[in-house]
């Protein structure tokens, strides 16, 4: 849901990159890393938060620049059960991740593997086959999370020849 950038200024202070619709919502969750070690998250300005470490004794606030540099890159997670449920055509792109992917004939063409959004648009990724399409409403007209399955209509290849 968001990552450590670097420190600012000499207070432990850290630029945070947000991945959720409201970037101040972040603050909100319970946060977790990679390991399961505990944050929360304090902004105090736009970008700029002040992280603690929540463990059983309390939160520790990180204080100085240079523990705070040591935290740059630190992934943030947030617990799927802390999330609000979803309203109709909404997914968690997390959710669409181990899904059947199938023909319109119902054949499998394989299981999303990952969704990948580089700025240009959200895809995913099935396997086996490397197959990878846009998640659009043209190329992925149903997602069945209870059934378990994707409709995928895969685009048309375009042979280029020399």
């Amino acid at each position: 849901m968001g990552v450590v950038g670097r420190a600012h200024g000499v207070r432990g202070l850290v630029r945070v990159h947000a991945f959720t619709e409201e970037p101040e919502a972040l603050a909100e969750y319970p946060l977790v890393d990679r390991v399961g070690r505990r944050f929360a998250l304090e902004w105090v300005s736009e970008g700029v938060a002040q992280l603690a470490e929540v463990s059983a004794k309390g939160r520790r606030v990180i204080a100085d620049r240079g523990e705070a540099e040591k935290l740059v890159n630190l992934e943030l997670f947030v617990p799927r059960s802390a999330l609000p449920e979803t309203d109709g055509e909404e997914y968690y792109l997390a959710d669409l991740v181990g899904l059947t992917a199938l023909d319109e004939a119902g054949k499998s063409l394989g299981t999303v593997a990952a969704v990948h959004d580089y700025g240009g648009g959200t895809s995913l990724e099935i396997v086996p086959g490397e197959l990878l399409v846009p998640f659009t409403r043209a190329a992925v007209p149903i997602v069945n999370l209870a059934g378990g399955h994707v409709v995928v209509v895969p685009p048309a290849v375009v042979q280029v020849t020399p």
